[in-house]
């Protein structure tokens, strides 16, 4: 977080670092001036959900997401919860993001592990139409599905996508796989962060390309200018 200061505006706090450290985590990166998005998926009953997003607002995070596959009423008191706490604790009210299918699965695991039978696309597109009934503010999505949310959700849906690399969604033979952010990784649907931002996201999550780089400064100041 450190080596990044200066360069970035924002950082992702996920479930490695927050089991890790807690909320000291989100407290230093927000001493660095730094918008924190709390990515721990929240997934659980409406209640437990509400209280969780409570707390996250109260530590002043920037945006929070849950599982969109949690259903309206989980979703509708995490909305709710952000509002409330934000009131509460006289705070900006976080962004309340669903996610929608991991850039992990392609249509044959989300069908043989989820029994969803429906393409990836439409999964994504139907679970996103959730949220925004629900109150969320956005979804997190791959970049394979940006084009369409945008058509269908309009430009005041917020979209995050992470699945960020320096291979073309093409495939990964196109660049070199001598260099960190080249690698696929376990991320199935992916493009690199200008292929995400023509399409219309609105932020990236950018993680191995930047963290496994031997100098992770340099690769995000790399990134950056890629995407002025």
């Amino acid at each position: 977080m450190g080596r990044l200061a200066g360069v970035v505006t924002g950082c992702k706090i996920g479930t490695q670092l927050f089991t890790g450290a807690g909320p000291a985590a989100v407290e230093a990166a927000r001493k660095r001036g730094l918008r924190v998005f709390l990515d721990l998926k929240f997934h659980d009953i409406p209640n437990t959900v509400a209280g969780a997003v409570r707390e996250a607002t109260r530590l002043g995070v920037f945006m929070l997401n849950v599982h969109a596959s949690g259903g309206l009423a989980m979703m509708r008191a995490a909305a709710e919860a952000a509002t409330k706490a934000a009131r509460d604790f006289a705070v900006p009210r976080p962004l309340c993001l669903g996610v929608t299918v991991l850039t992990s699965l392609d249509r044959a695991a989300l069908e043989r592990e989820a029994g969803v039978t429906a393409s990836v696309p439409a999964h994504v597109l139907r679970l996103a139409e959730r949220a925004r009934e629900a109150g969320l503010d956005g979804c997190v999505a791959s970049p394979q599905e940006i084009r369409m949310l945008r058509i269908a959700l309009g430009e005041r849906w917020v979209i995050v996508t992470p699945g960020i690399r320096t291979v073309p969604a093409e495939g990964a033979s196109r660049l070199p796989h001598d260099t960190p952010g080249s690698r696929r990784d376990d991320q199935v649907r992916v493009a690199t962060p200008r292929q995400a931002l023509a399409a219309g996201a609105n932020y990236l999550v950018v993680g191995r390309p930047i963290t496994a780089a031997p100098d992770p400064a340099a690769a995000a100041r790399e990134i950056l200018s890629e995407l002025r």
